[in-house]
């Protein structure tokens, strides 16, 4: 007989007392301790109980009873993506960032999902890691049919803006911005689907700061009939840019190709970069203010 076992029989004991026992001693468990006590009659039971629950407020009255995500802590920058002749190619540095400092340098963001479509990620790292999660539960559920059919990248897309904007109802959001691309029986698709849900396609986009950085330079650059080799070049354009202009990038990056064959996700690899700029050596000269 263990502990718990031993003062369960000693409590199911009715007491005694010389006197014939005209009352019930309570017994009342106390859960911060882990103590019993007796209390001589249920009057002064009842008070402790209300004593104890006034200053242990139940989860719908205590506001620290519920919380919510305030602020991602490990986070990865922008990802490109762009259509060309063939399919679809993606690119994405593997910086994780824990605040400002960049914490880990050999994240990958990047994941092909099912046959048809790759999905990459900016923001919290751990809330993509359930994302990745969702979507294994979902391939897997679609292979169980058997009916030689599969996800397509539309339909996995329009998921994701389902999951997206259902936990930005909920106050409780997957802390990304998503980018799927795919290409299924000929037919390529690629959109992005913001933190709250908003969602669009487009023949190339980007999270985060390459939504400033690097879409202009695909608006300019950007054509229906690239080459593979024009794309890459294209990409390392937009990556570079952003390797000089985001703190939060590293100069390491993957580049990821999605065609009718399937997915192909490249080695980790460095850009050449050129730091001699004027402004880069000196660039608060000529600037107004103490800054």
């Amino acid at each position: 007989m263990n502990w718990a076992d031993e003062t369960h029989s000693k409590l199911r004991k009715k007491p005694t007392s010389q006197a014939g026992a005209k009352h019930k001693r309570t017994v009342v468990l106390e859960t911060k301790s882990c103590d019993f006590k007796l209390y001589e009659n249920k009057n002064e039971c009842n008070f402790q109980l209300m004593e104890s629950n006034q200053s242990k407020p139940g989860l719908l009255c205590n506001p620290e009873g519920s919380q919510r995500t305030l602020y991602p802590y490990v986070t990865g920058t922008s990802v490109v993506a762009l259509k060309y002749k063939d399919g679809i190619l993606m690119a994405a540095d593997m910086g994780g960032s824990y605040g400002s400092t960049l914490r880990y340098k050999s994240v990958e963001r990047m994941k092909p999902i099912g046959k048809h479509s790759l999905l990459g990620a900016s923001g919290e790292i751990s809330d993509f890691q359930e994302l990745l999660r969702y979507l294994d539960e979902l391939v897997l559920y679609d292979n169980m049919w058997d009916d030689g059919n599969s996800l397509g990248p539309k339909e996995v897309h329009n998921y994701l803006t389902r999951v997206m904007y259902n936990r930005r109802n909920k106050f409780n959001p997957l802390w990304n911005s998503l980018v799927l691309g795919g290409v299924k029986n000929g037919q390529k698709y690629l959109g992005m689907v913001s933190m709250i849900g908003v969602n669009f396609e487009d023949n190339h986009v980007a999270t985060g700061f390459g939504n400033h950085l690097a879409r202009p330079i695909l608006r300019d650059e950007w054509h229906e009939n690239l080459t593979f080799e024009e794309a890459v070049k294209l990409l390392e354009k937009c990556m570079r840019v952003l390797l000089y202009r985001d703190r939060s990038a590293v100069n390491k990056l993957q580049i990821a190709k999605i065609t009718e064959e399937g997915v192909t996700i490249s080695q980790p690899y460095s850009l050449k970069t050129f730091w001699g700029f004027s402004a880069f050596e000196n660039p608060t000269l000529g600037a107004e203010g103490s800054w």
